[in-house]
């Protein structure tokens, strides 16, 4: 084995057991690694079988094969379990050099089960592992808590740290965990799992060596790819101006969703978010993560007034639009420090200002008023009212103890015309990019196995021109807003998506270097001499393993849909009178992918994919 260990930590939080478990070498061909590794893990954990925040129910921390070595962009690692706020597979992955260091101490990844008696944290030194007492971290924020471990744990390597705030101590159901501060897994809850486990932390230091199974093809495969990225307009656009590069070409396509997906443009407030803002007013750097050439992560300070900000992570495009266009603040600064406040209190960004969206809807239309939300005035716009929502929501105060469970919860509780306010797939809410302006994106979070997101697959790069990847099957051209045949590209671009997220590569960087460089570094690094169609042919079994899991856990083909908010058209804007046909989108995509009139795979998928152990439990269902 090449690029793996072969083995992976199981860690009894119940009665505080470590143990190392040694696994077979085809699973390692056949699930590669990451989050598709996690998912078939999962089977053998049984994961389906325990509800979300039960001690029961595991949780997965896995690294790639390419992650530990030094091929651009393989700094990724992910965390997976049942979801606490959709109540089906979670998954959230992160970059940094956490990864790199869990791999250079010897493991692939670790699987955590029960429930500690008393807060703690894990420690890996190496091949030293422990559960460690965490009483006096617990009620820290996130910053606070990494603070004290690296001190704590100095040494002649600094350690990584990845940890809950207040939010997943509350079992908040859109936690994060903070992975040393300028990283996050932010979506589907996965530090409320930490929380519920009484978890505060996991600390790691590494200081092996990751084996390469051919030096020489990696070397030569390395400085190939480097090259070829550092020649790209997407490198050059997100080291200059990071992801926010994003606000202001989406606002001329109407990607930038505005006032709760209900405006669909405003040059303006574009104008004063994106990066061109960022780097003329609060940039005071950029840091990059592990192996990573470009460094589009923002480093930014705010040195006085009310959201003073010290230097330290700046908010990235999605922070930037779910706390800034959709709630109509154009204050940079402002977005800025609740970025902060959220990266502290361990909150994910998205379904925050998203569920704060749609309380500002709900208070506009008379569904809410002062009484219900404590004192505030919820209008849009009204930071102070932001702020001290963001952090009821964190502790769980007043209304917060309502708003902690995302937004379609929320509308349940409040009832009537407030469902129509939601903007969710499979309870998730969707990230900041208009499915009305490009079609195929919105098949795509129709189908995404976590609910709507925008790195399960590479659809945006592909609709909207960034890549050419004729190899594997791709036209020239997808007009953005044409529903009509996008479903095999869909599905080529979820195998790629897939794929990325097993192997632990950045979608950011992946796009730059091109698909056949990934597969070059992949191949030298392991050995397996895979081609472009079995390099494929794995990232189909992750997504039709994913999906058997959720068919086991309650997704149906009702659930394949996207939310009414965004089947109505704007009226302005890039995407103006466009609505994606998604009737006609799923049906085109069933019939590709294989999935029969209940949305569950056929046999014959599962028996082409190699999941016939599945059929049983999907027949009981």
């Amino acid at each position: 084995m090449f690029g793996s260990s072969k083995k992976i930590l199981e860690i009894d939080l119940d009665s505080e057991e470590v143990r190392t478990r040694v696994l077979k070498a085809d699973l390692y061909r056949t699930f590669v690694g990451g989050s598709s590794f996690a998912a078939r893990l999962f089977v053998d954990y049984r994961g389906c079988e325990s509800k979300p925040l039960q001690p029961e129910s595991p949780l997965f921390v896995m690294a790639g094969p390419m992650v530990g070595t030094n091929f651009p962009g393989t700094s990724r690692f992910v965390v997976c379990a049942r979801s606490p706020l959709t109540g089906i597979w979670g998954e959230s992955a992160s970059g940094g050099t956490f990864g790199a260091d869990l791999k250079k101490a010897g493991f692939d990844g670790m699987v955590v089960s029960g429930k500690s008696r008393k807060p703690c944290y894990i420690l890996i030194d190496d091949t030293v592992v422990s559960v460690v007492d965490a009483a006096a971290l617990w009620g820290l924020d996130t910053y606070q808590t990494i603070d004290a471990l690296k001190i704590q744990h100095k040494g002649n390597r600094p350690v990584r740290v990845m940890t809950i705030g207040p939010a997943g101590e509350k079992l908040v159901k859109f936690a994060s965990i903070c992975n040393d501060k300028a990283h996050y897994f932010g979506r589907t809850g996965m530090g409320a799992v930490m929380g519920s486990k009484n978890l505060k932390a996991v600390v790691v230091r590494g200081t092996g060596k990751v084996s390469i199974a051919d030096e020489d093809a990696y070397q030569a495969a390395r400085n190939v790819t480097l090259a070829n990225i550092k020649e790209t307009m997407i490198a050059a656009s997100f080291h200059d101006l990071g992801t926010a590069a994003a606000m202001d070409m989406g606002m001329l396509t109407g990607d930038v969703p505005i006032k709760n997906w209900t405006i669909g443009e405003d040059y303006e407030m574009a104008a004063a978010l994106g990066g061109p803002a960022i780097h003329e007013k609060i940039l005071k750097g950029r840091i990059a993560c592990f192996a990573c050439p470009i460094g589009c992560k923002p480093v930014v300070e705010v040195n006085h007034g009310r959201y003073a900000v010290a230097k330290g992570p700046g908010p990235e495009y999605e922070t930037c639009a779910a706390f800034g266009t959709m709630i109509l603040n154009d204050n940079l600064k402002a977005v800025a420090h609740i970025n902060e406040l959220c990266n502290r209190l361990g909150l994910d960004t998205i379904t925050c200002g998203s569920t704060i969206a749609f309380m500002m809807e709900c208070y506009e239309k008379g569904l809410l008023n002062r009484n219900d939300l404590d004192g505030l005035e919820l209008t849009w716009g009204n930071l102070a009212a932001v702020v001290a929502m963001v952090k009821k929501i964190a502790w769980r105060e007043g209304f917060g103890e309502r708003a902690a469970e995302g937004s379609q919860a929320l509308a349940a509780y409040i009832g009537g015309a407030a469902a129509e306010s939601v903007v969710t797939v499979k309870k998730l809410e969707l990230p900041m990019h208009d499915p009305r302006a490009f079609h195929g994106l919105g098949l795509a979070y129709m189908n995404s196995n976590r609910g709507a997101c925008h790195l399960q697959h590479s659809v945006q790069a592909v609709e909207q021109g960034m890549v050419s990847w004729p190899e594997i099957g791709f036209e020239d051209d997808y007009p953005a807003t044409v529903s009509n045949g996008k479903a095999k590209m869909v599905c080529i671009c979820e195998e790629i998506g897939q794929m990325a997220n097993a192997v632990c590569v950045c979608h950011f960087v992946h796009w730059a270097m091109g698909f056949t460089h990934l597969l070059s570094g992949f191949n030298a690094i392991t050995g397996y001499g895979f081609d472009v169609q079995m390099f494929l042919e794995c990232g189909r079994r992750a997504w039709v393993l994913k999906r058997a899991l959720n068919n086991i856990m309650g997704v149906r083909v009702e659930d394949d849909r996207l939310p009414p908010r965004v089947l109505t058209a704007v009226s302005e804007g890039g995407a103006a009178g466009s609505v994606p046909d998604q009737d006609l989108m799923r049906k085109q995509y069933y019939q590709i992918r294989g999935l029969d009139e209940r949305g569950f795979p056929t046999p014959q998928l599962l028996k082409f994919s190699d999941l016939e152990f599945l059929q049983k439990p999907l027949a009981s269902v």
